[in-house]
C-alpha cells in the first residue's frame, strides 16, 4: 500500500466507497516492482465512464470516453481512469475498431501487450498477475501476452515498443515474441512516423541499445532503410576491426544518453557503403562519406519528422564528424564561430565515441580530443572573441559611420572573421579604423 502514491490511494478508496473496484495497472506496477519511480500511474476500474465522471466531478475530464477513459485531476497531477474493457478487431493495426466493457480484470489484462505490463495492484498492495509478468520481470524477459503474432498484428507499434523495452529495461525478448517481431516488421509501415520516432528515441537512449541495434537491424531497417547496406559491410581498413554497422552501434553505445548525439552517431557512417573504394593495396577508403552520410541523415530526420533544430544539429554533426580540428586556439575559435559552444561540445563527444568504436590501436586519439576540450574551456574562460556578441564594434557604430542595410551585417562579419583569424585584435579603435580604411 505504501508504494502507491496518496492521490492514487484516494482515487481507489473513492471508487470503493461508491461500490466499485479499482486497481493500478500496467507500466506503473511494472516499474514499482522493479524499484523504479513510475512516470505515470493508470487506474482500471469496474465503474463505467459515466459513473467515473459523476464520482469525480468536477475534477473529471472526458478525455477518451469511446475507449472508457476519464482523466481525474489531482493535486499531484492527472490520472487516467479507464473502465475494464475488451477490445474488438484492429482494422488499422493500431487502435481497436470498437471496445466493450467488462467486469473481469483478467479479461482487461489479457488484451495488453507484454506480460510485464499486464499486472494490477490494489489498495492492499497485492499484485494480480494472471500471465506470469512478475516472473518475467525477475527473469529479465519480455514476452507477449497470449499469441505473439496476434498481439503484434493488433497494434504494430508494439514491435517498436518491444525493442524499446528491451533496450531501456535491458531485457531479452522471448524467443516466440522475437520471431514474431521479425515476422511482422513490415506492418510498421502502417504506423504514424511520429509514434515510431518516440519509441526509436527511447530505444537509442536505453542502457542496452547496442544489443537491440545489433540483433534487430532488419526490423529497424523498415523504419530506417539507410542502415541496411551498413550491416556486414567490411571496411577493409586497419582503423576498423568492425563492419560499418557494428562500428556504428559501438559508437552509439559509447555516447552519453543525449538523443541528438546518439542520432548523429547512428547516421554518421551510413554513407560509407556508397562511397567505398579500394586502392591497389586492398585498403578501403570512403572519400566524401561525411557529406553523403549527412544527406542520408537529413532525409531520415525529415521522414521521422524531427523538429527543425534537432534535425539541423544532427545533420551538422554528421557532416563534420570527420572534420579536422587542430589543437590550437585559432582552430577552436573558428569552430566556435561556425557552430557555437553547445554543438562544438557535442561534436567533440561524437569524435570521442567514433574513435572508441575503431580498432584499439588507434584509441590514442583520445588524447587529442582531451587537448581540444582543454583548449575549448580555456577559450571560453578567457572570453576570447568568436561571436558578434563579443565583438568590440556594434552595428550602431557602423551606422554612425555611414553604413546602412545589409552592408552593416557584412562589415560586422568581416571584422569578426579577421578577429577570429587573429589578423586584427578585438579592439574598438582598431576595428573602426579598419572599417574607415577598407570598407567605406
Amino acid at each position: 500500500m505504501g508504494a502507491i502514491p496518496e492521490n492514487l490511494q484516494s482515487i481507489l478508496r473513492t471508487l470503493s466507497d461508491f461500490g466499485h473496484k479499482g486497481w493500478c495497472v500496467g507500466g506503473c506496477v511494472r516499474d514499482t516492482l522493479l524499484g523504479r519511480m513510475p512516470g505515470d500511474w493508470d487506474v482500471a476500474t469496474s465503474a463505467r465512464p459515466k459513473e467515473v465522471l459523476d464520482i469525480f466531478a468536477p475534477r473529471a475530464i472526458p478525455t477518451g470516453l469511446q475507449h472508457g477513459t476519464v482523466t481525474v485531476v489531482t493535486d499531484q497531477g492527472r490520472v487516467e481512469v479507464t473502465t475494464l474493457r475488451r477490445d474488438g478487431s484492429y482494422g488499422d493495426h493500431r487502435h481497436p475498431d470498437q471496445v466493450s466493457f467488462t467486469d473481469s480484470l483478467e479479461e482487461d489484462l489479457s488484451r495488453r501487450d507484454f506480460t510485464v505490463n499486464a499486472m494490477a495492484m490494489g489498495l492492499d498492495g497485492v499484485v494480480i498477475d494472471p500471465f506470469g509478468g512478475e516472473t518475467d520481470l525477475h527473469r529479465g524477459v519480455l514476452r507477449c501476452v497470449g499469441e505473439p503474432v496476434l498481439r503484434l498484428q493488433e497494434d504494430a507499434l508494439r514491435i517498436m515498443r518491444a525493442l524499446r523495452f528491451a533496450s531501456v529495461l535491458s531485457f531479452a525478448i522471448d524467443g516466440e515474441t522475437a520471431a514474431a517481431v521479425h515476422r511482422e516488421k513490415e506492418s510498421l509501415r502502417q504506423i504514424a512516423v511520429e509514434r515510431i520516432a518516440v519509441e526509436l528515441g527511447k530505444l537509442l537512449c536505453g542502457e542496452s541499445a547496442a544489443e537491440v541495434l545489433l540483433t534487430y537491424p532488419d526490423v529497424l531497417g523498415v523504419v530506417l532503410p539507410e542502415i541496411l547496406p551498413a550491416v556486414g559491410f567490411d571496411q577493409r581498413n586497419s582503423h576498423h576491426c568492425y563492419d560499418v554497422w557494428e562500428h556504428t552501434v559501438r559508437a552509439v553505445s559509447a555516447a552519453p544518453r543525449n538523443l541528438l548525439l546518439r542520432y548523429a552517431l547512428l547516421f554518421h557512417d551510413l554513407g560509407k557503403p556508397e562511397t567505398f573504394s579500394m586502392d591497389e593495396q586492398g585498403v578501403g577508403h570512403f572519400y566524401g562519406h561525411g557529406k553523403r552520410s549527412a544527406e542520408m541523415a537529413e532525409a531520415a530526420c525529415r521522414r521521422l519528422r524531427l523538429d527543425n533544430d534537432s534535425r539541423e544539429t544532427i545533420v551538422l554533426l554528421v557532416r563534420l564528424h570527420d572534420a579536422e580540428i587542430l589543437a590550437t586556439e585559432k582552430s577552436i575559435r573558428r569552430m566556435l564561430r561556425r557552430i557555437g559552444e553547445e554543438r562544438l561540445r557535442l561534436l567533440l563527444q561524437m569524435k570521442r565515441c567514433d574513435n572508441l568504436a575503431q580498432h584499439p590501436d588507434y584509441h590514442g586519439r583520445q588524447r587529442t580530443i582531451d587537448q581540444l576540450e582543454v583548449l575549448l574551456d580555456m577559450v571560453l574562460r578567457q572570453e576570447l572573441c568568436f561571436s558578434l556578441k563579443q565583438l568590440a564594434v556594434k552595428g550602431n557604430d557602423l551606422t554612425d559611420m555611414g553604413l546602412s542595410g545589409p552592408a552593416v551585417g557584412r562589415a560586422l562579419n568581416t571584422l569578426l572573421d579577421l578577429v577570429v583569424e587573429e589578423r586584427l585584435p578585438n579592439d574598438r579603435p582598431t576595428l573602426l579604423a579598419y572599417v574607415k580604411e577598407e570598407l567605406l
